[in-house]
């Protein structure tokens, strides 16, 4: 019984660090040490998502492109005013 414990428990710990962009909420995203979410009743803006993310790849009107170490690619959408609505 207490085998089949820790074989659960190193599987879950084997499987969070071999994917750890899925790690967080469907909306966020990971900058170095930040992890920036979307949602709540107003997001960060485009200037706290610059300061802490980076220079986007690519920015198409209110879409910033980041392509993440691994091939993963994320979209970061702003609002007119320049708040953060939605990570793809």
């Amino acid at each position: 019984m207490i085998y089949k414990s820790i074989w659960i428990v190193a599987s879950v710990f084997i499987l969070s660090t071999l994917m750890p962009e899925r790690a967080f909420a469907v909306g966020s995203m990971r900058c170095g040490t930040h992890i920036i979410s979307a949602g709540g009743r107003r997001g960060p803006d485009k200037y706290e998502v610059l300061k802490k993310c980076g220079e986007p790849t690519a920015r198409t009107g209110n879409s910033w492109v980041y392509e993440r170490p691994g091939g993963a690619t994320r979209v970061v959408v702003f609002d007119p005013s320049g708040s953060l609505t939605r990570i793809d």
